[in-house]
């Protein structure tokens, strides 16, 4: 049995949709991105914390007049909606009939970009690639439409995810915690839609091969190992652990705190999260076990989704972790650690770490902005994560060429870096925390 989207690829294909026009493959981009976007706007508002029946495919609070199917067209229906103004706000329909209007024209710019002019083939060729992996790849005119419907998939939950996190401060595991278990499946069906590298020319035709565990150093041939199993159990008991419901009470004393742990852990409400978490994790250590025993590209792409989850999890978390104990309070939400995570399950953990080290770039650039304004200094990092993924993803030919002599350079040297700048966070927050404090004391004394 071998795990490919072919067979269903190939049905498509029947159709002759990508032998379309461009101008109509274009045009069915638009209109479907369109009744897409509005659907993330009902996802926005109805699984936010604070749901709300602003979307025309939600029923409307009581004494509002029921919605109508003109009411539901795309943007249009917004221009209607705006006689619930005295009931949501004077300008409540402007952003979500933008979000729908600009979704469709990103859509539309992202598969000129990926699939029309191949913005994603790598200029650098890397010949040897072929002969040393244990797969034939294929071309990248048969990946770059898969590519395209992955990375779209991947916008629609970044969008969502960025929304709500701007309304709430919050990110809502329903769309996390799914979305991380998709990127998963996708990728163990079709490893070629990880972000990609070229590897040899022939003639006019570029074959590729995708950005697996081991890149860039070519991947063995063979069965998988025990070790290689292990890896990939860890990284999935690494995620679930981290969702677990934990509180810890130190000011009982250790033993105490030990005791409330376990109970807390096991009962109630966190209880039945607990049981909920361990049933998903048990069910994805059968599916890894039947994966693995069928090798080849399923395993190595699954493999190299669960390295990118454990990266993004294990980063964000530690961040926590660090800022916690250094500002004595919460410096990122549990959010970002699940939001990391989905993210890494769709790009492997090397292109993961770029988010990583890219995100607070622009957060940082805000974050000062803002406080040296509004004397406020919590900003929501989650839309910062989406843009430096979308970011990312286009722009990885470039990073890719760039990128591999380091990665290739670093080998097993890599974790004490990422150490070392965790230590060295760990003392600027340090740092920061004094010049807040001694810069907030004389504004609240006025």
């Amino acid at each position: 049995m071998v795990l490919s989207f072919d067979s269903a690829w190939n049905r498509l294909n029947g159709m002759n949709m990508t032998n379309w026009p461009l101008e109509y493959r274009l045009l069915l981009c638009f209109v479907f991105s369109l009744f897409v976007g509005g659907f993330l706007n009902l996802a926005i508002y109805r699984l936010a914390r604070n749901s709300r029946g602003i979307s025309p495919w939600s029923s409307p609070p009581t004494g509002l007049p029921p919605r109508t199917f003109w009411d539901r067209i795309p943007v249009l229906g917004w221009l209607r909606l705006r006689r619930e103004s005295h009931y949501w706000g004077v300008r409540f329909w402007i952003r979500p009939m933008l979000l729908e209007l600009c979704f469709a024209i990103g859509v539309i710019v992202l598969y000129l970009y990926e699939v029309d002019t191949e913005g994603l083939l790598l200029k650098g060729f890397l010949g040897e690639g072929v002969a040393q992996n244990p797969w034939n790849p294929p071309l990248f005119t048969e990946v770059i439409h898969r590519l395209f419907a992955t990375h779209f998939l991947l916008l629609c939950l970044l969008v969502v995810v960025t929304f709500i996190d701007i309304d709430e401060k919050t990110i809502p595991d329903d769309v996390t915690l799914p979305g991380t278990l998709l990127g998963l499946l996708l990728v163990t069906l079709n490893p070629w839609i990880l972000p990609n590298i070229a590897t040899l020319r022939v003639g006019d035709q570029m074959y590729v091969d995708f950005v697996h565990f081991l890149s860039p150093s070519a991947y063995p041939a063979g069965d998988p190992t025990i070790r290689e199993l292990s890896l990939a159990l860890g990284c999935l008991w690494l995620w679930v652990v981290a969702l677990l419901p934990r509180s810890w009470h130190g000011r009982y004393g250790f033993r105490r705190a030990w005791k409330y742990f376990w109970v807390a852990l096991f009962c109630g409400r966190c209880g039945r999260q607990t049981m909920v978490l361990l049933s998903v994790g048990s069910v994805l250590t059968l599916g890894i076990l039947y994966v693995w025993s069928l090798g080849g590209t399923p395993w190595v792409g699954l493999l190299s989704s669960l390295a990118g989850m454990a990266c993004g999890t294990a980063l964000i978390w530690s961040i926590r972790l660090v800022g916690r104990a250094t500002l004595k309070r919460e410096a990122m939400g549990f959010g970002d650690v699940t939001l990391m995570a989905m993210i890494g399950s769709f790009i492997g953990w090397q292109a993961t770490l770029v988010v990583f080290f890219l995100a607070p770039l622009a957060g940082l650039v805000v974050g000062l902005i803002q406080f040296v304004m509004h004397r406020e200094d919590e900003v929501p990092y989650g839309p910062f994560l989406c843009l430096a993924t979308l970011v990312t993803l286009l722009s990885w030919p470039s990073l890719w060429n760039y990128l591999a002599p380091i990665f290739a350079s670093l080998g097993s040297a890599l974790p004490v870096l990422l150490l070392f700048c965790l230590g060295l966070m760990a003392l600027l927050l340090a740092v920061w925390a004094r010049i807040k404090k001694n810069f907030y004391q004389p504004a609240n004394k006025v």
